[in-house]
């Protein structure tokens, strides 16, 4: 769900593509559709009702401001206008993308750019401990703290993609949209990565930069994601399209997430859960019924499942 130098002709001069950190994790990102109602009161069931309790509780667009030693206070959020499915779904995008990048070490190729931009030497030791301190605090979800710490980076590592990804990834989980957008931007100009992209459309829909997600949504398909991540910019396609009434549109860009797959994934369930929404949104009660049936039938708990069905009179 949104700022930045603007994306209307796409990334220019993008060069290589890799992972800046060694570790593994899985990968998860966004979906849609104005929430329905008031979830159950009781204890999350399950990770999916966890994250979406945790969302709720934090207003839906994590806008918690600060951090240790941060340099000046924050200028106010811009203002998020939909905090149901796609919301929560593109935070826990930026979940994933953080614990896929958990910092034990820097990889050899990044720890290579560092260098290269600092000159080597006992400077360049010193910059590669701080890029990996920024990268905890991220993990950790110390966001100010990983944004100052990015930021003092940015003067002296600008040509390094992994630096202006944690601003854009601490900036996005404060609530700041426009310079989030920015510093993804500008990390997708110096190093293509394919996970973040729908985080970006996510920033550029709060902002309502339509057509550029739609731009950004093209990259994304040309690049041949993952299936998780390539659910994840659909989903944002489609709350973008939604967002500007289309409906019916943001339906059918999300047709292909309809096939039954030979093994239900997490990724699945999301946008079969979106498209219930949207139908539920149309009007189409009957089609709403039967994607949230499957749903349930796949998992019952799967956030607030039982709840959307009770109130479609099932």
């Amino acid at each position: 769900d949104r700022p930045g130098s603007g994306r209307a002709g796409g990334p220019a001069g993008r060069r290589g593509s890799g992972r800046p950190i060694r570790g593994e994790g899985a990968q998860r990102p966004p979906s849609d559709g104005a929430e329905r109602g008031r979830r159950p009161a009781r204890e999350p069931r399950n990770e999916a009702e966890r994250r979406a309790a945790e969302v709720r509780s934090r207003g839906g667009g994590l806008r918690r401001k600060g951090g240790i030693g941060q340099d000046a206070p924050p200028s106010p959020p811009d203002q998020w206008i939909d905090e149901g499915p796609v919301r929560e779904e593109a935070v826990a995008a930026v979940e994933r993308a953080q614990r896929r990048r958990t910092p034990t070490d820097l990889e050899p190729t990044l720890a290579a750019e560092v260098d290269g931009a600092s000159g080597g030497g006992q400077r360049s030791a010193r910059l590669r401990e701080r890029l990996l301190n920024a990268y905890e605090a991220l993990e950790r979800e110390r966001f100010g703290d990983a944004r100052r710490m990015a930021n003092a980076l940015v003067r002296e590592l600008s040509s390094v993609a992994a630096v202006h990804e944690i601003v854009g990834l601490s900036n996005y989980r404060l609530g700041n949209w426009r310079p989030a957008a920015a510093a993804l931007e500008r990390s997708q100009d110096l190093r293509p990565e394919p996970s973040t992209l729908p985080v970006l459309m996510d920033c550029l829909r709060a902002l309502g930069r339509h057509r550029e997600v739609e731009t950004v949504w093209g990259e994304l398909k040309a690049m041949s994601p993952s299936h998780e991540v390539m659910a994840e910019g659909r989903i944002v396609a489609a709350g973008s399209l939604a967002d500007g009434g289309d409906i019916a549109g943001a339906i059918k860009l999300l047709e292909p997430a309809g096939a039954r797959p030979k093994r239900v994934r997490d990724h699945h369930l999301r946008q079969w859960y979106v498209l219930a929404d949207l139908h539920d949104r149309a009007g189409d009660v009957v089609a709403a019924r039967r994607w949230f049936e499957r749903i349930l039938a796949s998992d019952a708990d799967f956030v607030d499942v039982r709840s959307r069905l009770r109130q479609l009179g099932r």
